[in-house]
Parts: structure tokens; sequence; C-alpha cells
């Protein structure tokens, strides 16, 4: 009787033991969660961001990804933006906006470069829509530009070649990034180069010689660029999702297989910058697009698929000629707010390039 008394005693003293210790977890667990949340609203409020880093000597990273701000000419900056603006006439107006919309933290990035290399009438835009973190499409924000530039000045290719061996040697950097374990996230992107050219295709840089103007696109997942002529929408782009039977077959043959849809039951995009531990079936290889501009052009769609999972082709073009048909700025805010108030679950990245005759 008395074992069984003192038996009983032990088993209530470990179970008091183990509760009291799963209780201190449990609080010790909430603490970091409060202290994770404020940190984050921290990060997500300017103003508390800016007092936290007036208090403190460690910098605060935006859980958000962002390009880094580039002015070299004379122009407003945007935020979020490369942005080079010149005060010569260019041919173009460019309008930008976008917003995290569902989602606790932004992953896209976006940028343009307004007389890119220096060369009139030259554009440079794009939008890269990350997924499983920021870095890949952040990197791609503030880096894409510069491997164009290079490819430009070092090969005498076919600018659709050209944005073909970018994209690769993008695609290439960013696996040696995760390599080294910096990144493993990726993004998709949709890049469009716009430039005038002479009757061979070289660029023109003297303002009295005659040109036609060529704009030159690419893209690698969902992220989709779309033209106006005439009023009728004209995608330029490719959507390389899971559910496209050319891009689930090209996984079967590698030795993939697309479950929901979805790259190995993981991924919806079948093309991407980054994602290295599938780059053997989610490849960096672009779509490529080359459109002589007419006076019949009015402007173009660059945006990712928190705008296009909500709105088809002709609607976008329709929403913006109707309710911004001289402003790219407020064309952009127009699609960002149609696709919010469409209750799109995804970060929204909209661009909008509105040509203009050239002076």
């Amino acid at each position: 009787m008395i074992t069984t008394d003192v038996h009983t005693l032990l088993v209530a003293l470990v179970v008091t033991l183990m509760l009291t210790a799963l209780e201190r977890l449990w609080h010790r667990h909430r603490s970091r969660d409060r202290a994770d949340n404020a940190k984050y609203q921290t990060k997500n409020h300017p103003l508390l961001a800016a007092s936290d880093m007036l208090s403190s000597r460690e910098p605060v990273e935006s859980p958000d990804a962002k390009s880094q701000a580039v002015t070299t000419a004379a122009g407003p900056s945007t935020n979020g933006a490369l942005n080079q603006h010149s005060a010569a006439p260019h041919g173009y107006e460019v309008g930008v906006a976008h917003d995290r919309g569902q989602r606790r933290t932004m992953e896209d990035a976006y940028s343009f470069i307004v007389d890119f290399a220096h060369v009139r009438g030259q554009g440079y835009f794009a939008i890269f829509d990350g997924h499983a973190g920021k870095h890949a499409a952040e990197w791609c924000g503030q880096n894409f530009h510069k491997k164009l530039l290079i490819n430009l000045e070092e090969f005498n290719e076919p600018i659709p070649d050209i944005l073909n061996r970018t994209f690769h040697s993008v695609d290439r950097e960013l696996s040696e990034m995760a390599a080294q374990g910096a990144t493993h996230s990726g993004c998709t992107a949709v890049t469009a180069f716009l430039r005038l050219e002479d009757a061979e295709g070289k660029p023109v840089s003297d303002p009295h010689t005659p040109a036609r103007r060529v704009l030159y696109t690419a893209n690698a997942g969902d992220a989709r660029g779309v033209l106006c002529r005439g009023g009728k929408a004209v995608r330029l782009t490719y959507d390389h999702k899971g559910s496209d039977k050319q891009e689930a077959k090209r996984i079967v043959d590698a030795g993939g297989f697309v479950l929901n849809n979805r790259v190995n039951g993981v991924l919806a995009v079948t093309r991407s910058l980054g994602d290295s531990a599938m780059k053997e079936f989610v490849v960096g290889s672009p779509y490529t697009t080359e459109t002589e501009l007419s006076d019949d052009d009015e402007f173009v769609i660059l945006a990712c698929d928190g705008l296009w999972d909500v709105a088809d082709d002709q609607a976008a073009v329709d929403l913006v000629r109707k309710a911004a048909p001289n402003s790219a700025q407020d064309a952009a805010k127009a699609l960002l707010d149609h696709a919010l108030s469409s209750f799109s679950m995804d970060n929204v990245s909209v661009l909008v390039v509105r040509f203009l005759p050239v002076k």
C-alpha cells in the first residue's frame, strides 16, 4: 500500500513538472511571437522604422523587396525603381504602381531606366515577381540592367539573342549565389527594351536620323506584357505554367512531374530566374518578341500575376483607355486599384509605358 502511494506521488510529481515546463515554453514562444510581430510592424511603419533607426546603430532591413533608387539625371525619383530621367524628350511616359496586397510581405521588384545607356529614345523596363523570399527579385531589380548593358556592349547579336543571353547569365549567377548559401529564392520576370533603330537595326542616337521604334520583350514565368494596338490587346509574352501542355511535357521529358499544375507538386511556374533546387526542370530560358511600333500602338502594360489573376488582357487595356487615356501613372494606379478591389491574393506590381510622338 505504501509502495502504491509513493508510486502515485511520483507520477503526479512528474506530470506537474512536465506541465510546468510546457507552460514556460508556451509563454516563451508567445513572447517571441510578440517581439517578432512588433519588429515586423516597426519595419513596415515608416515613422516607427525611422525612429528605430535613430535610436539604434543596427540598420533595420525591410521585409519588402525594393530595387535600389538610382537617379543620375534630372527628374523625380520613384520609390522602389531604378530610374534615370532625361531632361530631353524621349518619346514615352512611364507609370508604376504596386502593393503587397493580401500577402504579409512584398516580394516584387520593378525597375526602369529612361534613355537607357544614355541613348535617346531607349528605355529599359522590368517587373520581377519573387517567390520563396524577396532576394532573387530584389537582386534582379538592382542588377539585371547591368548584365544587359554588358551584353549589349560585348556581343554584336540581335536584341532577342542579347535578352536570351542576359536571362541565362542572370540565372547562372543566382544559382552560384545559392551554392554559396546567399539565396535560394526565385522570381518570374518580364522585361522590355525600347529603342530607336535605323533600317539595318542599329541604334540611332542622332535626333536628325530617320528611325523606327522597336519594342523587344522577354519573359520567364507568368509575369506578362500586353501591348495596346488600336484599342486591341496584343500579348507579347508567354505564360510558363504547369497547366501549359507544352511546358508540362518538357518537365516530364526532363525527369520531373506535374501535380496539380505544379512542377513536382511545388512550383506553379515552369520557368524562372533562380530556384536553383529545381533548375533541372524550372529553366531560365525566356520567351522573346520583337515588335516594330506604329502610330496605332498606344501603350504597353508589364505586370505580375497579381494583376493577371483578376483581369484578362483586353479588360486591362480597356480599363487603361477608359480610366487614364493620357497618363501612364494614372493608368498604373487604375490597374492596381482594380486588382485590389477584385481581391487579388498576391502582390501586385504594374508598370505602364505610354508611347508619345518622338520629338
